[in-house]
């Protein structure tokens, strides 16, 4: 498998991702949470996926932007952990939000660690 995240498994649709606030169904590995919503999207990928880092906590745009560069390669090199990434026949399209929720700027591993953590309890929910 490639470990890529390309264009059309980001999240940007506006309608969705307040569908997935709404709606969505959350999962925490303090400090990340995981907000998950299964649902029909318009991309050809099963997952799409977001990231957050909220500017309440981080104001300045450069640590935002690193909190999600590290989540982002993290989520990259573990999504294929996923269960709907690995059965071919498996149709179901879910959308992703991953949300950074401390005051301080953990290390990568610790990050990897964590969104690792997420996908294990998102696989145990579904299955």
């Amino acid at each position: 498998m490639k470990y890529t995240f390309k264009k059309g498994e980001r999240l940007k649709s506006r309608k969705l991702i307040e569908q997935l606030f709404i709606e969505g169904k959350w999962i925490k590995s303090h400090p990340i949470q995981l907000v998950y919503l299964q649902t029909n999207h318009d991309s050809e990928y099963l997952v799409q996926t977001g990231f957050s880092a909220p500017k309440r906590r981080f104001k300045r745009a450069v640590d935002r932007n690193r909190i999600k560069r590290l989540m982002r390669e993290a989520y990259r090199l573990q999504k294929h952990l996923l269960p709907n990434l690995k059965d071919g026949n498996y149709t179901k399209k879910h959308v992703f939000m991953f949300i950074y929720m401390t005051n301080d700027i953990l290390s990568y591993k610790d990050v990897e660690k964590h969104i690792g953590e997420l996908i294990e309890k998102f696989n145990q929910r579904i299955n």
